[in-house]
Parts: C-alpha cells; structure tokens; sequence
C-alpha cells in the first residue's frame, strides 16, 4: 500500500532510501482508467526494486496530454487507487508536461516506462548521469485507456 507525498517531502524521504541503501524505482503516467496492462507493468517494475515510486500526471498535464475530455477521473481519486496497490510504495503528482523536473529532484536508481515509449524517455539524462539504469518494459497487449475509451463510446453509441 502506498503512501501520498507531496514533492518536497518525496525528496526528502526520497534521500532516506538512499541512506538505507534501498534500491528506488520510478515510473510514471496518467493511470486514468487504471486496466490490466497498468498493474502488470507495475508488478514488474515493483519487482526491479525495494521502492516504487508512481508519479501521476495532474489534471491539468493529463488534459495537455490527451485533451480536453481527460482525465476520465480525477487526479484525487487516481492517487487514492495508486495508494491501495500493493506494488506501489510511493505516489506524487506531476504538474508538468513530462515529469522530468521530479525525476532530477528524486533520482531513482532504476527509471521504467513502457516500450511504447522508447522514442523519448522523460529524465532518461539525469538518471544516467547520476549511474542509474533506464529500463524499457513491455507492454501488455490489448490494453490501452485510448482504446478502452473508444471501445465504451463505440457499445454507447450501438444501443
């Protein structure tokens, strides 16, 4: 189960971790309509480490991101989900377009993101630099908040 941080108090405990020599993992996302694929990736990232770290996108990022009809479900209760899996040690928001201000400020030791996402990885620099690993995972087939909102707006419109 998770815990809520704000930033500056992530970053704090964040350099506890370090002094307790745990091993910190960071992924990231907007998790609106949280689906199977979004747990198995977890699962695995949860399992390169001691501490996962989820970062969400706010509301505000994820509307800049999809558009205006997201999120789906707001940032509020999106962390409240995050914070009851078990995978998950760790919740913050990002307010940014890409979390890579919050990943220079955390510095995971392992930074995960979908394959899907290969072509730019958000704070990729700043946690090589620092001697941790960017790991790429892949995803589970079938399985997209896109999709799944397509799919609901398609059966609604077939009744």
């Amino acid at each position: 189960m998770g815990i809520f941080y704000s930033r500056a108090d992530l970053v704090d405990t964040r350099a506890r971790w370090r002094s307790e020599g745990k091993t910190v993992v960071f992924t990231n996302g907007c998790y609106d309509l949280l689906h199977p694929g979004h747990i198995r990736l977890l699962e695995k990232s949860r399992g390169l480490g001691d501490i996962l770290i989820l970062a969400l996108n706010s509301d505000d990022s994820v509307a800049r991101l999809k558009g205006p009809t997201r999120p789906l479900i707001s940032q509020e209760d999106r962390a409240h989900v995050a914070c009851a899996l078990e995978a998950i040690d760790a919740v913050t928001f990002f307010h940014e377009d890409t979390p890579r201000e919050l990943i220079a400020a955390v510095l995971p030791d392992i930074l995960v993101k979908g394959a899907d996402w290969s072509h730019f990885v958000a704070g990729r620099e700043e946690v090589e630099a620092a001697g941790g690993k960017v790991m790429l995972l892949p995803l589970e087939p079938g399985f997209s908040t896109t999709n799944l909102e397509k799919e609901i707006l398609t059966r609604l419109g077939s009744d």
